[in-house]
């Protein structure tokens, strides 16, 4: 659930919180904090308890360990190398963005649309869409482009970044909602943008995807279609999932997820082991059937977030049904960040193998990490 990203805006916010700066400053700081923050920090105190805000993350940003996170230990954190601004749009691509797909004006129900300026030919184009993670509870779909880049500047592909609504807005099912109503707007939308309505494929990361593996395995689930839009006779599934470490089976992930304050109880409305009927059904392995679309899963095996487990059981019952199925381990690799070149060549082949129709040979084999990077 990129617990790294999902606190990267909080982190920001917090640091202006003052650290025994006088009131006027920390008024004006408190002026400037962004909803993320505010949803954390629930008493308004300018620092963040464990009760406030739990997990791996936590730990590793209380760095003295006195169970506050204090504003230089955040600061410290968002100093840390690594975290650039999202990649900027090359010149081979046509941006569209903030694009409204639910017949609202919310900002948080748009999706940004990345046109190669060269096609390949004048047939319509296959679609890749990023659904974005952060706990459900944080994220933008601007971090999108990083991973459509490529795809989009060969030519071969149009790419689509869709945000949602997250859980401090509104609860479960809100999220696979919005991201259904996306699928429809670009099978409503195919003709105006030439895309191939009957070749799209999905893929996210960590809370991402989650909501990419609902979509595979859900795409046949009316209670979870929602009426949002103005392209409801067009349908919601996808023809491929590539699922980056995404949650599988919300009761099984234990510990700190079973929390009141955790991502996963924030999503649902409730403790997860209290609310066991609104996880089951906000669990994709739920609904996996023989009709699910081919599945790529990727995810470390050292992620200290979302346990390799959930991967695991997901790619075993979707064979178990005789769905298409790969699960691809990182050796060594913890929640994202993935260092392999590997890793995105792979997720290449999938698509080019199920939306442009070649003949690829996808291994399975795991993927090295080359460094090690946070967990």
């Amino acid at each position: 659930m990129t617990n790294h990203r999902r606190y990267f805006l909080a982190i920001m916010c917090l640091a202006l919180t003052g650290m025994g700066t006088s009131p006027s400053l920390a008024q004006t700081a408190s002026q400037e904090t962004s909803p993320q923050f505010k949803r954390l920090d629930r008493n308004r105190d300018g620092k963040l308890t464990d009760d406030e805000f739990s997990g791996p993350l936590f730990r590793r940003i209380d760095t003295n360990k006195d169970g506050v996170i204090s504003a230089a230990e955040d600061q410290a954190f968002a100093r840390r190398p690594g975290r650039g601004p999202a990649a900027a749009v090359t010149t081979s691509v046509q941006a569209e963005l903030d694009l409204p797909y639910a017949g609202t004006d919310n900002p948080r129900q748009t999706l940004d649309l990345y046109l190669p300026k060269t096609r390949k030919d004048d047939k319509p184009l296959p679609v890749v869409v990023f659904i974005h993670g952060g706990g459900w509870q944080n994220g933008d779909k601007k971090g999108g482009y990083r991973t459509l880049a490529p795809l989009v500047e060969s030519g071969q592909y149009i790419g689509v970044s869709v945000g949602y609504r997250l859980s401090g807005e509104a609860i479960w099912p809100a999220q696979i909602h919005d991201c259904k109503a996306a699928i429809r707007w670009l099978r409503g939308n195919a003709k105006r943008y030439n895309l191939d309505p009957d070749k799209i494929g999905v893929t996210g990361t960590s809370a991402g995807g989650h909501l990419v593996a609902m979509l595979g395995t859900a795409g046949d689930v009316p209670e979870l279609e929602g009426q949002l839009g103005d392209h409801l006779s067009h349908s919601s599934s996808v023809n491929c999932v590539v699922d980056q470490y995404g949650p599988a089976d919300l009761l099984s992930m234990g510990g700190w997820h079973d929390d009141a304050n955790s991502p996963e109880s924030k999503l649902v409305g409730g403790t997860i082991q209290e609310n066991k009927k609104a996880a089951r059904n906000a669990s994709p392995i739920t609904y996996v059937s023989k009709n699910d679309p081919p599945f790529l899963i990727i995810h470390g095996t050292d992620d200290r977030v979302v346990p390799l487990d959930q991967s695991e059981q997901l790619h075993e019952a979707l064979n178990k049904t005789g769905a298409e199925s790969m699960l691809v381990p990182v050796q060594g690799g913890g929640h994202g960040r993935f260092s392999s070149p590997e890793v995105a060549k792979r997720l290449k082949q999938f698509f080019d193998k199920h939306l442009l129709g070649k003949e690829v040979t996808i291994s399975s084999e795991p993927i090295p990490q080359r460094n090690n990077n946070p967990k």
